[in-house]
């Protein structure tokens, strides 16, 4: 009933880690690990959406789909955006899947995951959260947390995400993993938002759709996948994927 396009916007200007779409891993670029991973989820057409020739010509290399977009987008949403307009003027793809380029070990089955919220049709935005289960990452201002109400096990309709220790008292809190499926007129509509009080003040761009009275539902998955930002990092990245390489 639904045709999803999958885009993962990536670009080169990383200021904690130069170059890291197309760092190495077991001998691949770290964004084609990713362009495979969305592959392996089975949802329809993948394409990377990028400013950048040398990533499109690694990934088209590798067999996939890259799309040039402009090197001005204040956002990842806003990339993909245009890579959607520009693949698919026509509307024959009604959900956007947005994957990040930073997170090569990402499980197909968490991408398929993000898909589920979407099945209620009041739902505009549908994004993952996993349980914090690490004490020092409940006070971590890096982790950002989804403060959300449980519809349904597994599934919270998300009512604030904040770097801040949140809700307060007793029970879960809600790692927010940043893997979004917008219906494709929420995305336009979200884009053409200027940016909101609260997104500026915890500098968390879904909180735009938020304050604009957009609904945003969580899928809750088992494990939090690994984002590249650091040197560190991506040899944590190589170890685990490198593991897997027969």
């Amino acid at each position: 009933m639904s045709n999803p396009l999958i885009l993962i916007p990536s670009r080169l200007a990383s200021t904690r880690l130069p170059n890291k779409p197309l760092a190495l891993i077991g001998g691949e670029a770290m964004i084609v690990h990713v362009w495979r991973r969305a592959c392996d989820s089975r949802l329809g057409r993948v394409a990377v959406a990028t400013d950048t020739t040398e990533i499109a010509d690694v990934v088209r290399a590798a067999g996939g789909e890259a799309v040039m977009t402009r090197s001005d987008h204040p956002s990842g949403s806003d990339r993909i955006h245009e890579a959607m307009m520009t693949l698919d003027p026509d509307g024959r793809h009604d959900i956007i899947i947005n994957v990040q380029g930073d997170l090569p070990t990402i499980e197909p089955e968490s991408i398929r995951a993000v898909f589920g919220p979407l099945a209620n049709k009041a739902v505009d935005i549908a994004t993952l959260a996993a349980v914090i289960r690490r004490e020092e990452e409940k006070t971590n201002s890096a982790v950002v947390k989804v403060v959300g109400t449980p519809i349904e096990p597994g599934l919270l309709r998300a009512l604030y995400f904040t770097r801040a220790t949140a809700p307060w008292g007793e029970g879960p809190l809600y790692h927010h993993i940043g893997l979004y499926a917008y219906r494709r007129a929420a995305l336009q509509r979200f884009v053409s938002l200027p940016p909101s009080t609260l997104e500026q003040r915890e500098k968390l761009e879904q909180l735009r759709a938020l304050e604009a009275g957009m609904r945003i539902d969580a899928a809750v998955v088992e494990g939090v996948p690994l984002g590249v930002d650091t040197q560190e990092e991506l040899e944590r990245a190589r170890k685990i994927l490198e593991s897997r390489i027969v």
